[in-house]
């Protein structure tokens, strides 16, 4: 039975076999045909390609009949171009005095003199601290001098009776010596005792604080009674800060890449946002050399001329010049395009009767805000095509919108 299935099996499959090699040669004769027509096919639709352009070559009347996009220009005229590094920044003060007591401890504060917003001139007196025990130790330094210089004046009388006397053979030479001895001992002492007496006059001067500089009291963060040392204990916050409104700058960090560009002199426009971006046109003052291992940049200043509306710590957008060309070329960025050949533009030209789209490769310059600087490739009084350029190829028909 086994024999009998095997030999079926074996036979059906000799008949298949048989069938697949019977369709192979009709198989690769209608591949072959296919081909064929396609060859056919591309050459057509070249030659229909071919003799389309020539036609609207020759005849207009096809010409006028293509479709036509419609596109806004632009007119290249040399203008100034000017790039800018923009970066934010804000306004600080030049002068800025952080008060402080002058014998370094400070004390108790007695009266207040000042109050935040106030504005101080240079000299204006501050605080008055607790002076009850200077005023005691100026007291024992002007006693103790009066005792000394009554005691030295008596000794110096002495000696120069001891003198007269031992001049006129009368007492000895060591009562001399003795008499002198005391009065000088008696005179360096007294001299001491004047720098003492000087230290307590200046220690008294120190419990009045005074102003260094003239200004704003921008902080006043003290009351009666509270321990005047200079900061907030236990932070680092002035307790009295006092700012010079006048005399402002504008700062910035500027990255380590524009180091050979930004210098002293530089042009810098300073735009505040908060003044309804009011510009000022400045120049750098102060060009730092240390680069910030953190921030990798480095420090910029340029002072700026008094105004009452400027106030420390605005912020400040900081715009710094690093290239101008006085007579440039440059279109729209979005109008730049690429392809394999590299960037180029579509300018609008007169081709007969009509306008058509024309491709210029151009090499491009600085690009700052919506504007790009084109090096070569253009010329003044090219018509650029602004808008309408998605899509738009090589000598495609064009027509202008109203301008």
């Amino acid at each position: 039975m086994n024999i009998m299935a095997a030999a079926e099996i074996i036979f059906l499959a000799s008949c298949g076999a048989s069938a697949s090699n019977e369709n192979q040669p009709a198989l690769a004769g209608k591949k072959t045909q296919l081909e064929q027509l396609k060859q056919q096919q591309t050459k057509l639709n070249t030659d229909i390609q071919k003799l389309e352009d020539e036609i609207g070559k020759l005849d207009t009347s096809e010409a006028k009949k293509e479709k036509t996009k419609l596109v806004a220009v632009e007119t290249l005229v040399p203008a100034p171009f000017t790039h800018y590094i923009d970066l934010q920044g804000k306004i600080d003060a030049l002068n800025v005095a952080y008060v402080a007591p002058r014998n370094g401890t400070g004390g108790i504060v007695k009266e207040i003199f000042v109050k935040q917003g106030d504005y101080v001139k240079k000299g204006q007196l501050l605080l008055k601290l607790d002076d009850v025990i200077a005023k005691q130790n100026l007291s024992a330094s002007e006693q103790s001098l009066a005792a000394t210089k009554a005691q030295l004046e008596l000794n110096k009388e002495l000696y120069k009776r001891r003198q007269n006397l031992w001049s006129q053979g009368i007492g000895t030479e060591v009562d001399v010596l003795t008499a002198k001895t005391n009065a000088e001992n008696l005179e360096a002492q007294y001299n001491s005792q004047q720098e003492n007496l000087k230290n307590a006059q200046e220690q008294l001067k120190f419990m009045s604080v005074y102003s260094d500089i003239e200004g704003v009291a921008n902080t006043v963060n003290i009351r009666v009674g509270e321990a005047f040392t200079g900061n907030i204990p236990g932070t680092a916050n002035p307790q009295i800060l006092i700012v010079n409104t006048q005399n402002l700058k504008a700062v910035a960090q500027v990255p380590e890449s524009y180091l050979s560009k930004v210098k002293l002199g530089t042009n810098v426009k300073v735009v505040l946002p908060e003044l309804n971006n009011k510009t000022l046109d400045l120049k750098v003052t102060v060009a730092g050399k240390l680069i910030d291992q953190n921030t990798r940049s480095f420090y910029i200043e340029a002072k700026m001329p008094y105004d009452k509306d400027f106030h420390p710590n605005q912020i400040a957008l900081v715009q710094i010049q690093d290239y101008s060309a006085a007579n440039a070329l440059t279109v729209p960025v979005s109008t730049v395009q690429n392809d394999l050949t590299g960037k180029y533009v579509l300018v609008a030209e007169k081709d007969r009767d009509r306008l058509i789209a024309r491709k210029k490769v151009v090499q491009i310059g600085q690009l700052y805000g919506d504007r790009i600087e084109v090096k070569s490739g253009l010329q003044a009084g090219d018509v650029i095509i602004t808008e309408g350029v998605q899509g738009l190829y090589d000598g495609q028909p064009i027509t202008l919108t109203a301008q």
